[in-house]
């Protein structure tokens, strides 16, 4: 039995099922797009001089419970659909699945690095980038969506309280309804529940829509596809835990240096850092073209008086 897969493989898979169906996917493509990461001088550190980026466990992102609030979603929208059929019992184990499911959430939690389409946001500076005091790393997303393979995907967030129209949806429903056996042993129902996931590391909120937001999502769960090991970062009050990716080796991997990945850095409009000697920094660090794609935010970002 095939207990894991690969991202690439079950999307091309729904992508290939979607043409069989009619049920559209819904796909985001960012060979144009510059994707930017709103974050902190220690997090810009860690990226550019140790060529290392953080994925955080998003269990413990301040959205966090719409993980679990898109599983739900998603078992509600299966589940439904067959009640109207008046297919109930086929319904209820969908439930039950779904339940069982749940119960081991830690251990299917995936890890995320996030961001923006949107550049020198007010909403992101305060919420993301150290309310206004840190900085902003600009990636070419054509290049990330090069990297994301194996274990890890680029997902574009969605946002919206009804599932029913979701591709999982339909993914769901058609493995239900083929007849075969409805529990985590078939391994077309694992394949699916792993895809789903790693996707509900992507859902946010309605609320949150205005963000625009991208995620390179990572799947640790999925062995046979990711080797990094996990660290820990200890603060005085707790100890968080982290997957550190290797940022030279995946720029490595398609050809890039990181230079080319990075194509602008923008200092927070509340941020007391000089311009100059970031610019020191980066050229110290042998990153002499980095030097020059420096910037100063322009956003008006105000505090309450």
């Amino acid at each position: 039995m095939q207990s894991g897969f690969m991202a690439s493989e079950i999307v091309k898979q729904y992508k290939e099922k979607a043409r069989e169906t009619g049920i559209p996917y819904m796909e985001k493509e960012y060979e144009n797009h510059i994707l930017y990461h709103y974050t902190d001088y220690q997090a810009l550190d860690g990226m550019l001089h140790h060529a290392q980026l953080r994925v955080n466990n998003v269990l413990n992102m301040n959205d966090a419970a719409e993980m679990r609030y898109f599983m739900d979603g998603l078992c509600d929208a299966v589940a439904k659909r067959l009640e109207s059929e008046g297919d109930i019992q086929r319904a209820e184990r969908v439930r039950e699945l779904f339940q069982e499911e749940l119960k081991k959430e830690f251990y299917y939690s995936a890890y995320a690095a996030c961001f923006s389409l949107h550049r020198d946001d007010a909403a992101q500076w305060e919420r993301y980038g150290n309310r206004g005091r840190g900085v902003c790393i600009a990636f070419q997303g054509r290049h990330l969506e090069r990297m994301a393979t194996g274990a890890l995907s680029l997902q574009t967030v969605f946002y919206q309280d009804d599932m029913a129209g979701h591709n999982l949806t339909g993914v769901f429903y058609r493995l239900v309804k083929r007849g075969k056996e409805l529990s985590l042993t078939n391994p077309d129902i694992k394949k699916a529940m792993n895809y789903a996931w790693s996707c509900s590391a992507a859902f946010k909120h309605p609320s949150f829509l205005s963000e625009r937001e991208v995620r390179l999502v990572v799947s640790p769960f999925v062995k046979e596809y990711f080797e990094v090991e996990p660290c820990y970062h200890i603060t005085t009050e707790r100890i968080k835990k982290y997957y550190p990716l290797d940022l030279m080796g995946m720029c490595g991997k398609i050809g890039i240096g990181l230079e080319e990945l990075v194509p602008e850095i923008i200092i927070g409009p509340e941020s007391t850092q000089s311009k100059s000697i970031l610019q020191d920094y980066l050229r110290d660090n042998g990153l002499e073209e980095l030097a020059g794609k420096v910037a100063l935010s322009k956003c008006p970002l105000r505090r309450p008086g």
